[in-house]
Formats: C-alpha cells, structure tokens, sequence
C-alpha cells in the first residue's frame, strides 16, 4: 500500500482493496469471547503459616514436572510380581544369567518390532526362562523445544509391545536390568513356562 506522504492518506487503488477486504470480514463479538466462567471457584486465600520462624526464608515449593506419566522404570517397578519372589530379587541383583540376549540398540521401531517378536517366541519356544533385550538409553538431543520428548523410542515401546499379544502369552515378567547387564538401557524378560 502507498500512502500519500502529503496528507496521510490512501490512494484510490488502495482504498478500493480495502473496502473489497472489509465487505468478506465479520464483526468479533469481544464480550462473547472474554465473559467469566461461571463455575470456577473463587481463589483460595493465602494464610500465613503461625508455624513459621520470622526472618527465616520459607522453604520453596518442590518444583511440578509437566510430565504426568510416570517414567517407565517407575512404572516397571510398581508393576505386581507374577513370578517366585526370591528369584525376582536375584534377578534384581543381577544374580540370575540371561539365557539369550538381544541387542534392538539403534534400530528402528519398524525394524526392532518384528526381530523382538521373533526372538521372544524362539527362546519361549525352547524353553528358556530369562532373556535380556538391550535398547540402548536413547540419545539426548541439545533441544527439545517447546514440547518435551522423551528419550529412548525404544525403551518405552519395548514394554509396551512385552505386555500386547502375542508376546504377553510367553512374558512372565519385564523389569530394568542391574547394572551389570546394562542398566536402565536394558530389561530382563522372565518368560512363562512352556505347557
């Protein structure tokens, strides 16, 4: 749009395009859009603590994380055990040797799903008891940005799929590996006997 310098003005072709926007426009209803909501409660007031010691600095409210689903080792751990209880607890430790082990460290999911399936029934398939699988930690991206992401695809799917048909028929069990077998970058799977 040109302006006349002289007296502010626009010129007539631009006065034309702007009547051609404002005849396709509606009018905004402001007090539609900015009315009170009825039923929120009023604020709760602040009250201050008789307990508190003056001059002394109150003690900060712990910080909320905006990630309201447990992380998934928490979830493993709260997870009922199906299986003999003394035997979890040496599998905790470390003290139980994985059968087999699977490394889906790197893969894709497209590519991690169907060799996990494969390699869970085979070893249910042959009697095997306590398997390894190894996804790897993930990778810590420098941003996230805005939304946050989780890290490590694959050590959040790979108990997802354990507890879905087919597989959950051959799992017993699925918990975060000792350290000495990798960690939170690894699950053993305790896997049901075979009828």
């Amino acid at each position: 749009m040109t302006r006349n310098r002289r007296h502010g003005r626009l010129n007539d072709e631009d006065l034309a395009l702007w009547r051609k926007v404002t005849e396709r426009t509606e009018k905004l209803d402001l007090k539609s859009l900015f009315t009170p909501d009825v039923d929120t409660p009023a604020p709760a007031r602040f009250e201050a603590s008789k307990t508190a010691i003056p001059g002394k600095p109150r003690a900060r409210p712990s910080r909320n994380s905006h990630d309201l689903l447990p992380s998934i080792t928490d979830q493993l751990n709260r997870a009922p055990v199906q299986m003999d209880k003394k035997a979890f607890g040496r599998m905790k430790r470390g003290k139980l040797v994985p059968e087999a082990r699977i490394d889906l460290h790197g893969m894709t999911l497209e590519r991690a799903y169907p060799a996990l399936s494969r390699f869970i029934l085979s070893a249910h398939q042959s009697g095997k008891r306590l398997v390894l699988v190894i996804t790897g930690k993930g990778k810590k991206r420098d941003d996230d940005g805005p939304i946050p992401l989780r890290h490590g695809v694959l050590r959040h799917q790979v108990p997802q799929w354990l507890g879905m048909p087919p597989l959950s028929s051959a799992v017993l069990q699925v918990t975060p590996a000792h350290v000495s077998h990798g960690g939170t970058g690894a699950y053993y799977v305790y896997l049901r006997k075979q009828r």
